[in-house]
């Protein structure tokens, strides 16, 4: 039988080894180039471009056929010897500026940054109404009782105190 210190040691080391684990890369053997430094280059290139499919993952991580293709378009650019720059620049141009992970504060895009602070906002606007009419709720206290209502109250209570 293991003691309680044993499996919380091996809890801890699986989550220790889940932790040190490696990005796992979509990125196929086949889309690879044989230049370690133009490969190196492509994947820095494609940290910083989003997968349209999956939104939220940079196409390097991303399994969509968009995102491969995408991968592709970048090697196949650092082979015709573009810059780095170049080739964001040339996919920024395919595809507009919401193709970056971090997209540039410009007129185009501000509702792109501006977007997450609305929603906070409006969501805490909302927690306050909330809480707002939950404490005039709670606080309006009981409401007076009409005079058939009060009729009928005493009634109850005077035929249940006859039988006590």
């Amino acid at each position: 039988m293991m003691r309680p210190t044993c499996s919380l040691f091996a809890a801890f080391a699986v989550i220790l080894i889940g932790l040190h684990a490696g990005p796992a890369y979509a990125v196929n053997p086949d889309e690879m180039l044989s230049d370690p430094v133009l490969e190196e280059r492509a994947r820095d290139i494609s940290q910083e471009l989003r997968c349209l499919v999956c939104q939220n993952q940079s196409i390097d991580d991303s399994d969509a056929d968009l995102a491969r293709d995408l991968r592709i378009l970048v090697r196949e650019r650092l082979i015709a010897s573009d810059t780095n720059d170049e080739v964001i620049d040339y996919i920024v141009e395919r595809y507009g500026d919401y193709v970056l992970l971090n997209p540039p504060l410009k007129p185009e895009t501000y509702i792109l940054w501006i977007s997450p602070i609305l929603l906070a906002l409006f969501a805490l606007i909302a927690v306050i109404a909330f809480y707002r009419r939950k404490q005039r709720e709670d606080g309006a206290g009981p409401k007076s009782l009409s005079d058939q209502e009060e009729k009928r109250l005493t009634e109850i209570l005077g035929s249940s105190q006859d039988r006590s």
